[in-house]
């Protein structure tokens, strides 16, 4: 079995003229983070490896949850900025055997989408409330199926959860 971690970044500012990669994360934002990286921590959810959007507000998002995790190792992946689902799964599938959990750090609909599309059984509550939004610094716990990440497929993972900052007792998603 592996598990893939979908991170969404964290809320993020809209300062004026700046680029869309260069947009930096808000107050808001920050806490959230920090509240996340507590929560895989808690829960145990250590991943082997980190693939990050390089975006700015992704990267932010990671320094924030990284301290919780100890040293896990971590790949910037333009790949993931701005992808489709497709392109997010090529990622997946590309991780090296020997890693058995990835956390991932992203962004929506490629996120949601992803997730919607390899979700196949596992908490129907957690997939209710996924199906509904995937909001900034949501985590979604999938575990999936075979001896590899090649073998990630539509409708083979089994959703073992999804928590957003909000329930988790931040003020909002």
């Amino acid at each position: 079995m592996r598990r893939l971690i979908l991170l969404r970044h964290a809320k993020s500012a809209h300062p004026g003229a700046t680029p869309d990669l260069d947009r930096p994360l808000a107050p808001r934002g920050r806490d959230a983070a920090a509240l996340m990286g507590r929560y895989l921590a808690d829960e145990q959810l250590f991943p082997d490896l980190a693939l990050v959007s390089p975006a700015r507000r992704t990267r932010e998002t990671w320094d924030l949850v990284a301290p919780a995790l100890g040293d896990v190792p971590v790949r910037f992946e333009p790949c993931i900025y701005e992808a489709p689902p497709e392109r997010l799964l090529a990622v997946v599938r590309e991780v090296e055997a020997a890693v058995r959990s990835v956390l991932m750090v992203g962004h929506n609909p490629g996120f949601a989408e992803l997730a919607a599309r390899l979700v196949g059984h596992g908490d129907r509550y957690a997939f209710a409330r996924l199906a509904q939004k995937f909001p900034t610094a949501a985590v979604a716990v999938l575990d999936l199926p075979g001896e590899g990440w090649r073998d990630a497929a539509p409708g083979s993972a089994r959703l073992d959860r999804f928590v957003t900052p909000k329930a988790l007792g931040a003020e909002d998603d």
